[in-house]
């Protein structure tokens, strides 16, 4: 049973992230800039996309829409562990023909469980693919305007498993400007800071693999 809960689980914390990490960046446009000096800055694009003031709020809202799901799938795992420990413990009282229905249910519950936590799983990760598709290439918009604004000849997502950076100053990070100047665009109030002991419903910086960074 730890692999049916264990899958249950996922769609209260990694999932968030294993979702977004799979979805692609929006593809780069690029320019023609006069001849100078190279301006480059850094940025971690998809914890920016997911820092965002909408990015938060909509993330929230698909973790709370899946929540009575989740509900389900655990209290059907608790029935589960409850009927296999009854069959444990009294399985020496019973006729051969009990033990073999109870096992029968239990089987049945069990392949019932992993179906439903799948299907759970698999439309959690379309719906979240599609909510950060759809954000990243806004969020990007943002980007590519302010790299212009200020002058930047190439900016470099740090976010890539394989990314190229191996030293950047601190000053050249516009991850932070770029999350301020979408929060402004967007208009969407920062989220209420959660209760004492609550977890965070933004997800941390993923180390995503196998999504590419925008063409330059």
């Amino acid at each position: 049973m730890k692999h049916s809960v264990a899958l249950v689980l996922t769609l209260a914390s990694g999932l968030a992230l294993h979702a977004a990490a799979q979805t692609s960046t929006p593809a780069a446009t690029t320019t023609t800039a006069a001849a100078g000096p190279a301006k480059i800055a850094i940025i971690a694009f998809q914890p920016a996309v997911a820092q965002t003031n909408e990015g938060q709020r909509a993330f929230a809202d698909l973790q709370k829409k899946y929540t009575p799901k989740q509900t389900q799938l655990k209290s059907l795992s608790d029935e589960i562990d409850k009927l296999t420990k009854d069959l444990q413990a009294q399985g020496d009282k019973l006729s051969d023909a009990e033990r073999a229905a109870r096992a029968k249910t239990i089987d049945d519950k069990k392949k019932q469980l992993e179906r439903s936590a799948e299907d759970a799983q698999n439309d959690f990760q379309n719906e979240m693919n599609e909510l950060y598709g759809a954000l990243a290439q806004k969020v990007y918009d943002v980007l590519n305007d302010y790299a212009k604004q200020h002058g930047y000849t190439l900016v470099l997502d740090i976010a890539q498993q394989q990314n190229p950076v191996l030293f950047a100053s601190d000053s050249t990070n516009i991850t932070k400007q770029v999350i301020d100047a979408y929060n402004t665009k967007s208009g969407v109030p920062a989220p209420p800071a959660p209760a004492a002991g609550a977890p965070s419903t933004v997800p941390s910086a993923p180390r995503p693999a196998g999504s590419k960074p925008p063409a330059q």
